[in-house]
């Protein structure tokens, strides 16, 4: 087992956790089975003064997570279907978080196969709610420690991406967002060849 990413990786700012998260491996081992895969985009959330984050309008039952250690997992159901899965980060009290939109699978695929259905495996984790369907996270999983080795959800050390790789841009859907939040750039992203190369 690959050691998890320490607690104090989640302590900086947002942005700069969400394009440090590229490249990482996004784990998640239940029923002796390990899914894995490398984080290849991911969105920075950030306080309660943003206005794209779920903090805009104050701490809430559901959004509660938000508000605690970072390091922990923030996952909420949206549009009465889907999972999304996050990790929180800042400091306790400071709601901040950055959201898994794509990995590259490499481990547990024929179950990830499964859960997928007949998507091609180009489209099994190739968005936020695609990736907690294949990797069977839910509200179950939420206020799990990315950090801590026995936990069944990690996030492990994987391989580096040079700056010169980092794609940048704004947030996706958030139009309710008002500017700047909106046209933010604080969505990281890295072409999934680039990582086959480097793994």
């Amino acid at each position: 087992m690959d050691k998890a990413l320490p607690k104090e990786f989640y302590l900086g700012k947002p942005a700069e956790i969400a394009r440090n998260l590229l490249g990482q491996k996004l784990v998640y081992g239940a029923d002796g089975v390990r899914i894995s895969g490398y984080i290849l985009e991911t969105e920075a959330y950030d306080g309660e003064e943003d206005g794209a984050c779920h903090a805009r309008n104050g701490r809430t039952p559901r959004n509660a997570p938000l508000y605690g250690e970072p390091g922990l997992s923030y996952i909420y159901f949206t549009y009465g279907m889907h999972w999304l899965t996050n990790v929180v980060v800042r400091s306790a009290g400071e709601p901040a978080g950055v959201l898994f939109r794509a990995v590259l699978p490499i481990e547990g695929l024929s179950l990830i196969k499964e859960r997928r259905g007949k998507q091609p495996r180009k489209l099994w984790c190739n968005g936020p709610a695609k990736l907690s369907q294949a990797f069977g996270l839910t509200g179950e999983q939420n206020g799990l420690a990315f950090y801590d080795p026995a936990s069944p959800l990690r996030i492990e050390r994987g391989t580096k991406v040079p700056e010169s790789m980092v794609k940048t841009g704004p947030r996706v859907g958030v139009n309710y967002a008002p500017e700047p939040w909106l046209s933010m750039p604080w969505r990281f992203w890295v072409e999934e060849n680039v990582l086959l190369a480097r793994s």
